[in-house]
Parts: structure tokens; C-alpha cells; sequence
């Protein structure tokens, strides 16, 4: 399956979500079928698009129980365009570590999403950084569009990962950064607690990725044939905890979760990544207390054990090379401890 960018479709009506089911479809409920693509929508959200007549296959509007087949195209449309076309300046506060007239590096704490998008309209990354630049007297305009139209975005992490980001405030310094990062050139470390005792020391994972084609929520591990696009992943071990282990991961390339996916893959998932797994007790002793521990872990650490923490690129104007380190957040920090203390009275 597939999904399309969001197009005006008519004059009534805009699309917001399009996608076209695979040739091994077998028949699905509509609603059901939009609740394995669309992220952070509910199914009582998209029961009440059905029954507003917001929901088209093949052109036509269809009820909720509608049965999905091989090669419906699924449209989801309505009277006002996508809310991530219409970018608001918000305040929030921000931690910027640098900034010049050309770049802007900043902390992204974990739980903010970096722009807007489906269930997410407001308090992104994007929204605070429109009302920073306008704040510091610039206008729209210094956030130069990507090829997502993502104002000033050169890269991305997720929403539950925390850590550092380069954004343009030039188109100069788009094109400069952009090239930096698909040349492979630009430095990335990221620090994970993963679940199990990494066996190597340090490692490669390669392999390429795509998007599941059961869930399109999550990204999968393609190792053979042109399914994905190229993917490779350095790490490196800090420190065993017994049954999760503290890695160092270094980036070549930056595909969507590619760390979530990659560690997955050699049989380390993220500690708390829920959408993977990871938030499920995956090694161990099938003990009340162990449960009892890892349980109040989840609770320090709510979210994927995974953060941003090293950032290096050669500035786009100068030519100087620049490199940032940011420290562990406290909730990872605090949950490695707990797993530190645990390893060493167990």
C-alpha cells in the first residue's frame, strides 16, 4: 500500500489522507483499515468521519463497515485544508544551544513533535520555532521550506526521542545541510537502552527499511532484494545491565526509526518503545519483583529509551566544523541508575 501527499481535490473539498490498498488486501472494515495507516487517530474519530460522509473509496462516500479490497484507493476528505498547511506561531519555550543568522541548533525535549501533522495541530517544534524567529525580528520567510514543506526542518526524531537538531533559518543553509546529510558526512549519536546483553562489543547493522506493509505505523528491516531504502547503523556497547544493555549508535544514514527498527532487528528492541514491543518484558526472570521493578523502570522512563545525544555538521557559511553534545535527559539517566542498582544487588 501507499500513501500519497495531501492534494486539493475539488473545490469543496481537501484531501487529507489517500491511500491505495495492496493486491494481497483481504477484505477489511474501512474503519479498521484507516486505523493501521493513519497514526494517533482513534477509531471512534474515524467512525464519526464515516458517518459525516468523510470517507470516499473510489470516489464515492462509504459507510464505516465498508470492506476494503485490492486496489481501492482510500481518501479521506474534508471542507478545510490540512492543519499542517496552516502553521500558527506559538510560544513555547525552546533550548537553543547555538544559533546564527545562518543555523539553529536545539534540545528537542522528549513528548514534543517536531512538526505538525495528523492529531498533532499545535505545540510542535515548528510552531515554537515560527514564534522565536518572529520574536527575534525576522519574518516567515528566514524558515526555508524543505521538499516537505517543513519550514527550516533539515532532519527529524520522533516524538518520544529527545535530543539535538539542526534547523535552516536560509535556503543557503537548506541546501548546504541537506547535501551534508545525504552525503553521509554529518555526525549522529544517539544513545539507547536496549533490551538483552549485547553480544559484540560493537557492530554494524545494515540493512534496508520501509514501511510495514501490515502496519503502516511502523518501519521494517527489508535485508534482500529493492523493498526499503538503505539503511546502515553503527553501535557500540557503554554498559551491561544485566538484561538491557546502555549503546552508543551511530548514524550513516537517517531513515524513520531507524534505530527503533535496526536494534529490533539483531534481537535488541528499546526499552519502552511501545510501538515495537519494547514495552513488554522481553528478557529476564518470570519473578513477581522482577515485574514489580521493570514496572516502576516504565514508569521513570515512559517512552522509548532513545536520545539524540551528539550532533556535528560543517556550517554551511563559514565552513567551520561545529559539534554538539547535549547531556542524558533525567528520565534516562534515572532509569539506568535503577538498572545499574538492580545488576549489582541481583
Amino acid at each position: 500500500m501507499q500513501s500519497e501527499d495531501s492534494n486539493e481535490t475539488d473545490d469543496a473539498l481537501f484531501e487529507h489522507h489517500r491511500f491505495v490498498a495492496a493486491k494481497g488486501q483481504e477484505p477489511l472494515r474501512v474503519d479498521k483499515f484507516l486505523m493501521n495507516f493513519i497514526e494517533y487517530a482513534t477509531r471512534n474519530k474515524i467512525q464519526q468521519s464515516a458517518k459525516e460522509g468523510h470517507i470516499w473509496v473510489n470516489g464515492a462516500i462509504v459507510k464505516q463497515n465498508y470492506k476494503v479490497k485490492p486496489g481501492d484507493e482510500v481518501q479521506v476528505l474534508f471542507e478545510h485544508p490540512p492543519h499542517e498547511f496552516l502553521l500558527v506561531p506559538e510560544d513555547i519555550p525552546l533550548d537553543i544551544v547555538y544559533e546564527d543568522d545562518s543555523l539553529l541548533v536545539v534540545n528537542k525535549p522528549a513528548g514534543m513533535v517536531v512538526h505538525p501533522g495528523h492529531g498533532n495541530y499545535s505545540g510542535t517544534l515548528i510552531n515554537a520555532l515560527l514564534y522565536h524567529i518572529e520574536d527575534s525580528g525576522g519574518q516567515r520567510e528566514n524558515l526555508p521550506n524543505n521538499s516537505n514543506e517543513r519550514p527550516g526542518l533539515v532532519h527529524r526524531i520522533d516524538k518520544d526521542t529527545s535530543g539535538l537538531l539542526v534547523v535552516a533559518k536560509t535556503e543557503t543553509s537548506m541546501t548546504h545541510l541537506a547535501k551534508q546529510f545525504f552525503d553521509k558526512t554529518s555526525e549522529r549519536e544517539y544513545i539507547a537502552i536496549v533490551w538483552g546483553d549485547v553480544k559484540d562489543e560493537s557492530g554494524t547493522v545494515e540493512g534496508n527499511i520501509a514501511r510495514n506493509p501490515k502496519n503502516r505505523l511502523q518501519m521494517q528491516v527489508f535485508p534482500e532484494g529493492d523493498d526499503g531504502k538503505e539503511a546502515v547503523t553503527h553501535y557500540s556497547v557503554l554498559e551491561r545491565l544485566g538484561y538491557v544493555t546502555v549503546v552508543s549508535c551511530q548514524l550513516e544514514t537517517g531513515r524513520t526509526h531507524q534505530i527503533r527498527v535496526h536494534m529490533k532487528y539483531i534481537g535488541h528492541t528499546l526499552f519502552n518503545d511501545e510501538r515495537y514491543g519494547g514495552d513488554k518484558i522481553l528478557k529476564g526472570t518470570t519473578f513477581t519483583k522482577y515485574k514489580q521493578f521493570v514496572d516502576n523502570a516504565f514508569k521513570i522512563l515512559p517512552r522509548q529509551a532513545l536520545h539524540a545525544k551528539t550532533l556535528g555538521f560543517i556550517h554551511p557559511e563559514t565552513g567551520e566544523k561545529l559539534r554538539f553534545d547535549s547531556e542524558i535527559p533525567q528520565d534516562m539517566a534515572d532509569c539506568i541508575e535503577k538498572w545499574r542498582h538492580y545488576a549489582k544487588h541481583r
